[in-house]
């Protein structure tokens, strides 16, 4: 149950390793901390902390190969396998800070930073990977083409009430065909799962979204295309899962609909009043995010000077200046009367 905000989605766990702990629970997730769930799943720092009790410390020398997370538009909540929190105050969010993080740390190697809305025709790709998808089908003229060509999801899914020749029917048709040649292109370079470099996958769907605008949400063909996009997305999963070795976590985001911010974060007059009450004493935060870091650095660097000029100290001061020294030997009395 939901206390704080508006309570509108779902965020689901299909799979996940053992080095990564989520536990069972239902604690609400803040929308615009999704991203954040993703970065210290994959072993990045974040710039507030997440109270999220979903979210445990895990194995910190073990973090997943790759994140897996597919957001839904258009309902609520799916019935998948696996842990599910619903979302607070679900928000639009993107994982462009993780995709910038890994490919400012894995640039010169073959991360795969894969982000596609099909539906809006939006892809956005990162790294030396891209070349391995560029076969993939991103504009609606190419999904609708690929859905008619052998080995797609029209031959081997079971349509029930949804019909080849409707255009609304076969946008959700194509972001499964989408999922499937994902993982078609993965296992063909598995390579790309073995490497040492974390991959990134952010895939948004909202051909359900489509399908329940056009019939209704109580319509045959609405509870038929949830069914199929529930299967769809744990087979999904389960090979993602197989082809990483068992390393990888897979997320679903299921949202009804975005909400809008309630207010924008701008700095104003009210703004500042509105902070000197909450905090009377001007009391200055207690550390920032990255103070741990900073600290361990100096205290490290001052305790090995430290040492250094003890132990420079200690051997200056038992040299033999007769023995070690040229300085000194040339200097004695002996030597320069010969």
């Amino acid at each position: 149950m939901c206390f704080l905000g508006v309570c509108g989605g779902e965020f689901s766990i299909l799979r996940s390793p053992q080095s990564v702990v989520f536990r069972d629970g239902s604690w609400p997730i803040p929308g615009e901390r999704i991203p954040d769930v993703a970065a210290l799943t994959m072993g990045f720092s974040v710039e507030e902390d997440l109270p999220w009790p979903g979210l445990g410390v895990g194995d910190l020398f073990h973090r997943p190969q790759a994140t897996v997370l597919v957001t839904v538009k258009g309902v609520d909540k799916l019935p998948v396998k696996g842990f599910s929190y619903p979302i607070e105050n679900a928000v639009p969010f993107s994982l462009d800070s993780v995709a910038n993080a890994i490919h400012a740390l894995f640039s010169e190697e073959t991360p795969v930073v894969l982000q596609l809305a099909p539906s809006e025709e939006r892809v956005y790709m990162v790294g030396k990977a891209n070349a391995v998808f560029e076969d993939l089908s991103v504009t609606l003229r190419q999904l609708r083409n690929r859905l008619f060509q052998d080995n797609s999801v029209l031959s081997s899914l079971p349509l029930n009430s949804l019909s080849r020749n409707n255009e609304v029917d076969l946008l959700f048709l194509s972001e499964l065909q989408v999922l499937r040649d994902i993982t078609s292109l993965l296992s063909r370079h598995k390579h790309l799962a073995k490497d040492h470099s974390p991959d990134l996958y952010s895939l948004e769907l909202s051909g359900l979204e489509e399908v329940g605008k056009r019939y209704g949400e109580d319509s045959q063909q609405f509870k038929d295309a949830s069914q199929i996009l529930v299967d769809s997305l744990q087979k999904f999963a389960d090979e993602m899962f197989n082809l990483y070795g068992g390393n990888a976590v897979v997320e679903v985001v299921a949202v009804k609909e975005f909400n809008s911010p309630l207010s924008r974060k701008t700095r104003s007059i009210l703004q500042a009043s509105q902070s000197e009450k909450e905090n009377p004493y001007n009391l200055a935060y207690p550390y920032n995010y990255d103070y741990s870091v900073i600290f361990n650095i100096v205290l490290w660097m001052m305790i090995g000077l430290a040492l250094a000029v003890i132990v420079i100290s200690y051997n200056l001061w038992n040299m033999d200046p007769g023995y070690d020294s040229i300085i000194y030997r040339m200097t004695n009395q002996k030597i320069r009367m010969d």
